[in-house]
């Protein structure tokens, strides 16, 4: 039996679409943009409109709109015109990492939030939302201009206000949602710049620093590419740079790069052989050093250099990339042992991380799996969820944006 191929199991994951898309809608900010939601579902007013949530819940209804779901294509505009207005810097360009009631709280110009603006702009471009393509000319055009180093071939991190003063760091997680960007952009523009970009990031990423340490990716770079294994050693529960490896990032990361390879092949170009053996590799590394390894079901959020659970809470986007990850291998691969796995961390997820009765998913359990707030409050958005129940349901190229778009949804 395989749920991946069991049109149940479709019904199933489109009825948790709906669900997570009714809950996302709350985030709706009177100010423009979306908001952080709390356990109960009602936005939290004590944070400030941020970028990187607005872009991924503006990604989210876009593709609901692409669904035919009614109501989407107003949230979708919606976070478009915040784009466009509230967190835009007329003055400097970019975008503010976050705008509260008088004015930016956070002037920062990151690359983890101009990743998710591309994303954003390419997902609403896919569903002809007005202002769509050209947010995404934008953004393409800001991102190469200052966040792409083309010597390294890797992307910068962040910067003051004005692009100066740029940050004497270089991190995994920005390079890879670029990556996650760049997929989504080259199927709306038809540049197979992005594509080459995407690429050349994830040959560095995995090819080179996560294969020459035991499939572990580095997190932390200097500026010279470097890594920094220490990093954070004294905070490691760290929301966005923890110490050691990150579990859900091995995940993401093996579903990405085989993304990339059916996306190379769609357009006509050889994917590397290194593509398919090396995600096999970080999923199994990361399933073996991060699942059920402390007596309990759910995969720990970190790991140090030799293997050993560093902060074992279970985030709920480390489950969700898990079930991401297992339906591209099994695509890809058609190995039985990805289709049970799969299985298996959707009944963990159903068992522990869904919440019936308030919505969403618990962003955070702890080793006993009841619902902790020692990283993550509340139920800040959906993207992570809503992708795990539409990539089961999708090839694995296109991107899921332009796979919508062209009807291919199971």
């Amino acid at each position: 039996m395989n749920w991946l191929t069991t049109p149940a199991h479709h019904r199933w994951l489109e009825a948790e679409t709906d669900r997570l898309l009714e809950f996302g809608a709350a985030s709706k900010d009177p100010r423009g943009g979306f908001g952080w939601l709390g356990e109960d579902g009602a936005r939290d007013t004590s944070h400030d409109v941020e970028l990187w949530i607005t872009c991924r819940m503006t990604h989210s209804f876009s593709l609901a709109t692409m669904m035919g779901r009614p109501g989407a294509a107003a949230l979708a505009d919606h976070g478009l015109a915040a784009l466009a207005g509230l967190l835009r810097d007329d003055e400097n360009g970019g975008w503010f990492a976050a705008v509260g009631a008088d004015g930016p709280t956070n002037t920062a110009k990151e690359a983890y939030g101009h990743a998710f603006v591309i994303l954003a702009a390419s997902s609403a471009t896919a569903a002809g939302r007005p202002g769509g393509s050209e947010l995404l000319d934008e953004a393409l055009a800001i991102h190469s201009e200052h966040f792409w180093d083309d010597d390294a071939g890797m992307s910068r991190e962040s910067y003051a206000a004005d692009w100066s003063g740029e940050e004497d760091y270089r991190g995994i997680n920005a390079n890879m949602h670029t990556v996650e960007a760049y997929l989504a952009a080259a199927d709306v523009t038809g540049d197979r710049l992005w594509l080459q970009r995407a690429l050349r990031i994830t040959e560095r990423a995995i090819h080179q620093f996560a294969a020459g340490n035991e499939w572990r990716i580095p997190e932390h770079f200097t500026a010279d590419w470097e890594p920094v294994l220490d990093y954070n050693i004294d905070a490691p529960a760290h929301p966005f740079r923890p110490y050691g490896a990150t579990i859900g990032h091995a995940f993401e990361w093996a579903r990405l790069a085989l993304q990339l390879g059916a996306a190379l092949e769609l357009a006509g170009i050889a994917a590397p052989e290194w593509i398919v053996p090396d995600a096999r590799a970080l999923y199994d590394t990361a399933v073996a050093e991060g699942w059920d390894v402390d007596g309990a079901p759910g995969f720990v959020y970190t790991i140090d250099w030799e293997g050993r659970p560093v902060v074992r809470e279970r985030m709920h986007w480390v489950s969700a990339e898990a079930i991401g990850a297992a339906a591209v291998l099994w695509t890809r691969t058609h190995v039985q042992h990805y289709a049970d796995q799969y299985a298996l961390w959707w009944d963990y997820v159903a068992t522990y991380h869904l919440d019936p009765s308030g919505g969403s998913w618990w962003h955070e359990l702890g080793t006993d799996n009841a619902v902790s707030r020692t990283v993550w409050e509340g139920k800040a958005d959906v993207y992570h969820a809503i992708q795990a129940t539409l990539i089961p349901r999708l090839p694995a190229a296109p991107a899921l944006a332009a796979a919508l778009a062209a009807g291919k949804l199971a």
